[in-house]
């Protein structure tokens, strides 16, 4: 019982870190190109968990774990982050954040295709009723999005919800930390190189908001965030604790009022609210 309300604690404060994470990438690209963007946090997270991991002297994964770790590298470094950075050109943060409520029925799907978890039913219909809840919002207020933006958040939620299930999976073995640390550095080659192409052409132009959004998903989303989300996972459990994530609109809804001063709607309201109770009846389930 403690380590489960261990990982559904830490689960939540990997949330809340997450929920930044579009909002400061809306800000971001006003100045930044997506490419680099994408490569530049990557490049900035990597060599922050290639400091951790010489300076604590951790093991090197085994061969066994490479394959799992570039899935994590892929949805987590690569896809996820290029995705939305590209999608938030076409669509509002305030939009593109709903979409985040598909993230945690996609991260069960994988849980169990990759994980081997076996939720029990009542699960699946909670969370298919908080995702419908967050599916249809979004399909409602077709004003503020774009079919391309749409479908770039599609695909970011999926590759994210197998790098999700592939992370908390080597999280029971080789730590939280050390597989995001690991997963950054294995995809280093390819983003430095890119980092380096995608160079904005002057710097004169780029505001103060952009480098601060620049800062906040390269230290927190790209990193710190997922200590605690994969070590909540990890403990927890993949499905259950991947319900958490249906919280994320709410928080980042907040943000996306506070920062950018972006409407929000009282069906948004409404909806976190729907999902909220899904959260806690998929909990009971898990």
């Amino acid at each position: 019982m403690k380590r489960t309300s261990a990982g559904w604690g830490s689960g939540l404060l990997g949330v809340i870190v997450f929920s930044g994470s579009l909002p400061a990438t809306r800000v971001a690209v006003a100045d930044l190109s997506p490419m680099f963007l994408t490569s530049a946090r990557a490049v900035i997270a990597a060599l922050l968990g290639a400091a951790f991991l010489f300076a604590l002297r951790q093991a090197r994964p085994g061969r066994r774990d490479v394959f799992p770790l570039a899935l994590v590298a892929l949805g987590g470094v690569v896809g996820f982050p290029l995705l939305t950075a590209l999608a938030l050109r076409h669509i509002t943060a305030a939009h593109s954040i709903v979409f985040i409520g598909l993230l945690p029925l996609a991260t069960a799907v994988f849980g169990v295709l990759r994980g081997g978890e076996r939720p029990r039913p009542a699960f699946w219909l909670f969370s298919t009723i908080g995702a419908a809840t967050v599916a249809g919002f979004a399909l409602s207020r077709g004003g503020d999005g774009t079919a391309t933006g749409d479908l770039l958040m599609v695909a970011a939620i999926l590759v994210c919800g197998l790098g999700y299930a592939e992370g908390a999976t080597l999280s029971r073995r080789l730590g939280g930390w050390q597989v995001i640390s690991w997963a950054l550095l294995l995809s280093l080659p390819l983003m430095a190189p890119l980092a380096l192409l995608t160079l904005p052409g002057g710097w004169s132009g780029i505001g103060m908001p952009a480098w601060i959004g620049l800062a906040y998903v390269s230290v927190f989303s790209m990193l710190v965030g997922f200590v605690f989300w994969y070590r909540g996972l990890a403990l927890g459990g993949i499905a259950g604790v991947g319900q958490l994530q249906l919280l994320q609109p709410f928080f980042g809804l907040l943000l996306a009022a506070a920062l950018l001063h972006e409407s929000i709607a009282w069906s948004m309201l409404a909806s976190t609210v729907v999902v909220i109770l899904c959260v806690a009846g998929a909990k009971r389930f898990a």
